[in-house]
Formats: structure tokens, sequence, C-alpha cells
């Protein structure tokens, strides 16, 4: 996510950082490239010139330029600047007075509107709301089957009355029978189209009459940079939008619908899609998100997606084994099995500070995680005592192992020093300045990662 743009950044503020004090055309210089990286981003050509040109209000003068730390002061102001840009602020869930709290969803075909339903939904139950969704896409062949499909993975209740009423009566009678049992949130996915028409407004505006929702969520593709910000520029004048959902942000590398939906629309980004998984929706925090895009990390993002997976008496008793350098491979393949469950490894090295660059010094598979699911199965194919302790593993059993694993003795060496690896990094942690140690390791040429 926004790779390009954030080493495009970090370059230009690493020049200033690096000239203690600075002059006007310094900054003139660094701000010129930074409106070109978001320019290459796809971000509005407005929002990038007030972007600069408020950063330039801030910093420029003999009080800021003369002093040693000019340059943290520009990062820190860009910084600000970025957050103001994205929205100051998280935007929560409206609820209504009266259950249930009625979400529509709506967008072009594409969006990901029907799979974002779902995960809402899935969201919405794991915070512990009785959540219902109804089916309103009667236009789509497929829509009800997947969303059928969808709610069933996820263990949530769905309203859906086949194609033969209208789309405003299907969701009128989703949202009364929702009523009846008492839940708290009733998420009505409506049809969409390849592009805006006076058809799919007209459905729309009829389903939000009939249903009165608490909130409007326009989903919107995040790839489609500025195009996003027409379409939701479209759908805000014709129905109103309380909300934005931005999916695909995981493969948005450019950023520009992000940085320019909100400052040019005034609707608040509520979510973002950062992936395929049911799980995989965020709240959306600006100043996260402008932690990430600056390189900075997220690592409020990283413990809460950790305690999803760790219980504290898990954390405890991990803690304990590292301390007294009794963690094994058992343990290390328990490790693995928990991580691959917070999300792909790319996207958890963006939100660890400092460690976003690491991304490009690794292979593809890697940062896939195929690498972990052939690592999975040899300590699989390991016995009890084997993966307790691994250097009782020789040259027979190695092959034994690769054998059973459909890997090589190679792959088997390689596992089992990238072990040892990563026992080296915990002792470290667990060390005073362990978090320094820890990057300097990360960062020597030729280390791989093997979690």
């Amino acid at each position: 996510m926004f790779e390009s743009l954030t080493e495009k950044l970090n370059a230009t503020f690493e020049k200033l950082r690096n000239k203690g004090k600075l002059t006007e055309k310094d900054v003139d210089d660094a701000l010129r490239e930074i409106r070109l990286a978001l320019l290459e981003a796809d971000v509005n050509f407005k929002v990038a010139r007030s972007f600069v040109s408020s950063i330039k209000e801030k910093v420029i003068g003999d009080e800021v330029l003369s002093t040693i730390s000019a340059g943290q002061h520009v990062v820190k102001t860009a910084h600000e600047e970025l957050i103001r840009t994205l929205g100051v602020t998280s935007s929560k869930l409206l609820i209504a007075d009266n259950k249930p709290s009625v979400v529509m969803m709506v967008g072009l075909n594409g969006s990901g509107k029907t799979t974002t339903s779902s995960k809402l939904a899935a969201y919405l139950k794991k915070s512990g709301h009785l959540t219902t969704l109804v089916g309103a896409d009667i236009h789509r062949p497929a829509a009800i089957d997947q969303l059928k499909t969808l709610s069933n993975q996820i263990d949530v209740p769905m309203f859906e009355y086949g194609t033969s009423i209208s789309a405003p009566e299907v969701a009128e009678k989703g949202v009364n029978d929702s009523k009846n049992i008492n839940a708290s949130y009733t998420i009505v996915d409506t049809a969409g189209r390849f592009q805006i028409d006076q058809t799919l407004m007209t459905e729309i505006k009829e389903i939000y009459q009939r249903i009165d929702p608490v909130e409007v969520l326009l989903v919107v593709d995040a790839m489609t940079g500025q195009e996003a910000v027409n379409v939701a520029t479209e759908f805000n004048e014709y129905i109103g939008i309380t909300g934005l959902v931005l999916t695909k942000m995981d493969g948005d590398a450019r950023g520009g619908a992000a940085l320019s939906i909100t400052s040019v629309t005034g609707i608040p980004v509520k979510y973002i899609g950062m992936g395929e998984g049911y799980d995989a929706l965020e709240i959306f925090y600006p100043e996260r998100l402008a932690d990430r895009i600056l390189g900075m990390g997220d690592v409020v993002t990283l413990v809460e997606k950790a305690r999803s997976q760790f219980d504290e008496t898990q954390t405890a008793e991990l803690e304990k084994k590292i301390r007294n350098e009794t963690f094994d491979l058992q343990d290390f393949l328990s490790q693995m099995q928990a991580v691959q469950n917070m999300g792909p490894l790319g996207q958890m090295l963006d939100m660890i500070p400092g460690f976003s660059q690491m991304k490009g010094k690794m292979n593809s598979d890697q940062l896939d995680g195929s690498h972990l699911t052939k690592a999975e199965a040899i300590i699989l194919s390991m016995t009890p005592i084997e993966r307790q302790k691994p250097e009782l593993i020789g040259g027979s059993r190695r092959k034994r192992i690769a054998l059973g694993s459909g890997t090589s003795a190679q792959d088997v060496n390689q596992l089992l020093n990238q072990f040892k690896q990563v026992k080296k990094m915990m002792k470290a942690m667990a060390s005073p300045g362990g978090q320094k140690k820890m990057m300097r390791m990360m960062s020597q040429k030729g280390n791989k990662i093997g979690f």
C-alpha cells in the first residue's frame, strides 16, 4: 500500500534531514518533489497544490529555517497536513434511535460492494451486535446467491425474497423482518451498475425512502484513483452519502483515492478493505494511515491484530519460553500460524516502524506467505522430539522430513537456519534496546524472515 509514494516522500525528507539548517530554496525544491509524487500517485491536483501550499506557509520563516532541526519540522508539518487531508479523525458508524440501525450499501459493479457488506456484518457481529443482511440486488444474477454464501460463512442471518418483487420492496421487507428478531444492525446490499445512470439512481432513491437508513455507505475501488472521487461526488449529489468504504487498499500502490476523496467531497472514509478475507475490513484512522504513508508504521493496528490471535495466557507463556530459551519448533509453528491469520506479511511490515523498506529486499514468495506454508509442512513432518530438539536432526532425518513434506533437504536446512535466526531475534528483543537490535538484524543483506 502506497509503496511508490512512501518511497519518494521518504527520499525527499531524508535530503532535508541531512541538510540541517535549510534555505527557502531547499524547502521549495522539496515541496516540488512532494507535489510531483502526489500527482504521480493520482492525487487530485487541487488537493496536491493545497497540501504543499499549506506546508510552505507553516515552515517558511527565519525562526524555522535557521534551526538545526528544520528538516524534522518540515516532516512533522507534512505529517499534520496529511492527517488533515485524510480527514483528521475517524468517523464511527451511526446508531439509530430505534432498532435496527439500517446501513444501506451503494456503489458501482466491481467495487466490492457485496463482499464489503458481508465483511461489515462480520465486523459488527464480532463487536457483539446482532446483525442481518438483506439481498436487495435483484438485477445481477448471482448477487443474491453470493451474499447468501457469504452470510453462511460468517453465520449471519440473511433475508432474501427472490426477484419476483421490486428491490425497494425487498429492502423494506428485509428491514421489517430484521426488526422482528430485534436486530441491532441491518445491512442492505443494493444493485450496482457499470456506470452511474438514471435507472440506478431512481431505484436507490426509492429504497432510501422506504427503509430510512441511518447510514448510506458508498463502496469505491481505491485502485480507480481520481475516478473514485468522481463517483463519490455524483452519488453524494443525488442521494446524500454519509460515509465511504475504500476497497482493495492492499493493492493500491498509488493512493490517490484515499488522499483525495474526503478533501474533495467532505465525506468521511469510515472503513478500508485490506484483503479478501471476511475479517479484512479495518476502521479508517487518518493518523494511522498517515503514519503508514510516511513509513512510520502503525503499531496500534498491529497490536490490535495480534490481540485477536493471541490471548493473555498464550502471550505470557511465550514470553516465559523466550526468557528461558525453551522456545522450540512447535512454538515456532504456532506463531507462524497465528501470524498468517493476522494478514499478509507485506501488510504486517508496513505497520512496523522502519520495516516497510524491508519488502524490497524480500522475495515474492516471502511476501505472499507461500514460504510459510512450506515451513508448516516441514515442521509437521518432524517427530515431537525433533520439534523440541532440532539439534538432533542430522542427514538421514533431514532426508526423511523432506520426503514427508514434499520439499528438499535444502529447504529443511533453510528452515532450521531461520528458526535459529528467529530465536536470536527474540533474545535480542528481550534485551535493552531490543527493537533497534532486531531492526539491525533484519536489515542485514540476505537475511530472510521465516515467520
